[in-house]
């Protein structure tokens, strides 16, 4: 085992090609105090391996942001198998639904807010905070909602229920202190964020934890310490000292609740004079009556619908300030790693603007104070002025990156495998339809798959309905396809159910597919987002994982992007057959089982059901019955804090047709 703050690094995989002078190059800046670097890593030369290595060698608390839930999830799993040991956590969005609060002017339609909270999501964040607390050898994969106004650390980290063997503290104290910190009391129902009381015996289930917590006392002193496990009630260790951390992160002292109602309040009147002053009526009535009714809310149970629009006034922000987000939960030494920075530094840039825009109407029309303006992701500069110390990892890292690091990039352009970037050949626009159907029948003859990239939808349709009609086995990725259908499309491609996928932007993840020996690209010299010299390498790259992979481009016109893109190809192909030459290395295409692509919490196909009688077996007694149900909700459970959410849906399904009441037992 490692010792509590040491990161320990565990894999079967060996360090190759770039990746150990790309390690020993980051970390002496990362010792030297470099402000930024940027780590240019082509797909498939095992980044986050030497994101691993790296944090290892540094030994300090690592934030890694990227764009969106779902290649946070991949990364998770894979720096969990990496760090077993140490505390690695997840933390992104809790909605599965989300619907903001919102007003159209224009047909006076206002929509409230609506949400459906994922709780197991809402137990991983918890639990990275907690892990910050207590400890440095923590990894906190996460989305860029992190830098959404979150409860002020001081607040959240000050109210929680410090608890240790022998000390004296009175039974009521500490059920007042848990209902301080949002714990509900249920001795009936017992779940996550709830405690029960049995004479001297008080049994916590923290909103972080996957077990409870059991306080035994005598008198008004505390007797033992132990978490259970809260299904079979079995103890799985004893404490000596232990603490409760609040329910939630916005949580606050009655005190300052009851401050922030009176300058609740004192806003409200002014804000009401501007409004009547202005000939807005209605809009003032509306204001005070909906603003009053969260104050009575307030006073009352120390909570409100919407209560985070008044977060500037429950932590005694000033005006403007920035709000508290996880990156203030963060060591002041902590290392932030942003993957696929070039998809996930634009969106940090833009999520304060698109936040603001909304509530701007929703203030105007007197459904919110001004300060609820305040209730907001962090801006730009702001997320700037927090970073310690960044490491920028991307294919095609973006000119804010390059700068931010001062131009100094350390490359990683040599994968493991030998495989090289494939060729870029660029062929006219006139007769592309035709001239790429001859490529396709030569790559399905040989049973490989070809990517093809439209600028348009109609055109993709269009496309894919002429080839279809000349019998090509080709189907058709658009953004309206839901996540599950994507996933079987991509899972049937990859099992040569059909040979060619054409889509408009293929630059999304999940599409690296070893199958894959031709990418097309149609219209290439059309200018746009999806025709910049990034994206045209990012597109070219889904060929990278086969020996034979290529790529084709059609234009009339060389384009400056099309010119960066093949200069810059031509320079990693170099390298790389330098490499292979000098150390005798043969490329080979990737060779992975089917499922594994397809094994992370959006690739998996879990749409076929089991039938009853091949999950079953016969049960002799209720007893029997009982024990298979909680063995397999313990299962369950497991499945979804290890982010298996499929297996996790799988054993759900499982459990109500076993609890079915017409289950028929064997006698």
């Amino acid at each position: 085992m490692t010792s509590p703050d040491r990161f320990q690094l565990v894999s079967d995989f060996e360090l190759a090609g770039d990746q150990p002078r790309a390690i020993q190059e980051l970390t002496e800046g990362l010792i030297r105090g470099d402000d930024a670097q940027v780590l240019l890593g082509v797909t498939g030369s095992g980044k986050t391996f030497t994101m691993a290595h790296v944090i290892q060698k540094v030994n300090r608390p690592t934030l890694v942001m990227v764009h969106n839930k779902t290649l946070a999830a991949q990364l998770y799993q894979e720096f969990r198998r990496f760090f077993p040991h140490n505390a690695v956590e997840y933390f992104v969005s809790y909605y599965d639904y989300y619907q903001p609060e919102a007003y159209m002017p224009a047909t006076d339609s206002y929509i409230d807010k609506e949400a459906i909270i994922n709780e197991e999501i809402d137990r991983m964040r918890l639990s990275a905070t907690r892990s910050l607390f207590e400890r440095r050898d923590v990894i906190i994969v996460a989305s860029v909602s992190c830098i959404y106004g979150l409860g002020a650390p001081e607040a959240y980290y000050g109210m929680m229920l410090p608890l240790e063997r022998g000390q004296r503290l009175e039974r009521d104290k500490i059920l007042r202190k848990l209902v301080e910190i949002q714990y509900e009391r249920n001795d009936h129902e017992f779940g996550r964020g709830t405690f029960r009381v049995r004479g001297d015996i008080i049994e916590v289930y923290p909103s972080y934890e996957e077990s409870a917590l059991r306080i035994e006392l005598f008198g008004d002193e505390i007797d033992a310490l132990s978490t259970f496990d809260p299904l079979t009630g079995k103890v799985l260790r004893r404490h000596d000292r232990t603490s409760v951390y609040p329910k939630s992160h916005f949580v606050m002292p009655r005190t300052k609740t009851l401050q922030a109602v009176e300058t609740i309040k004192a806003e409200l009147t002014e804000r009401l004079k501007d409004l009547e002053s202005n000939g807005q009526v209605l809009e003032a009535q509306r204001l005070h009556q909906r603003t009053m009714f969260d104050l009575e809310m307030m006073k009352e149970i120390g909570y409100c619908h919407g209560i985070e629009n008044y977060s500037r006034h429950l932590s005694g922000r000033a005006p403007g300030e920035a709000p508290p987000t996880l990156l203030d939960y963060l060591p002041d030494d902590a290392l932030v790693i942003v993957d696929e920075s070039h998809q996930t530094t634009p969106q940090i840039r833009g999520m304060y603007f698109g936040d603001r825009s909304r509530k701007e109407v929703l203030v105007s029309y007197g459904f919110r104070l001004p300060s609820a303006l305040d209730n907001r992701p962090l801006n730009f500069e702001e997320w700037e002025q927090r970073m310690n110390q960044l490491v920028f990892v991307s294919a095609t890292p973006g000119p804010y990156e390059l700068k931010r690091a001062g131009g100094v990039v350390v490359e990683q352009i040599i994968r493991p495998t030998g495989l090289i970037d494939p060729p870029l050949e660029v062929r006219p626009v006139k007769g592309q339809v035709d001239n790429l159907l001859e490529e396709i029948r030569l790559r399905a003859a040989k049973r490989e798959r070809v990517l093809v990239t439209t600028l348009t939808k109609r055109m993709a349709e269009d496309l894919t309905q002429y080839y279809h009609e000349l019998g090509v086995r080709v189907r058709y990725l658009h953004s309206d396809i839901d996540t599950l259908e994507r996933v079987q499309i991509l899972r049937d491609l990859r099992l040569g159910e059909f040979d060619v996928l054409v889509g408009i932007n293929l630059l999304r993840e999940g599409l690296d597919l070893p199958e894959v020996s031709l990418v097309a690209i149609l219209d290439a010299d059309k200018e746009g987002f999806l025709r910049s010299g990034g994206s045209l390498i990012q597109t070219v790259g889904r060929a990278a994982r086969n020996v034979n992979g290529r790529a084709i481009l059609y234009a009339d016109r060389m384009t400056k992007s099309m010119q960066f893109a093949m200069d810059e190809t031509d320079r990693r192909r170099t390298v790389q057959a330098a490499y292979n030459e000098e150390h005798g290395i043969t490329p080979q295409s990737i060779i992975r089982h089917i499922d594994e692509v397809m094994s992370s919490v959006y690739e998996r196909d879990y749409m076929t059901v089991p039938t009853l009688a091949d999950e079953r077996a016969t049960f002799r007694t209720q007893a029997e019955l009982d024990t298979h149900l909680a063995r397999l909700e313990s299962e369950m459970k497991a499945a979804a804090s290890n982010l298996q959410f499929e297996k996790a849906a799988d054993l759900r399904d499982t459990l109500r047709r076993l609890r079915n009441p017409n289950l028929v037992k064997a006698s």
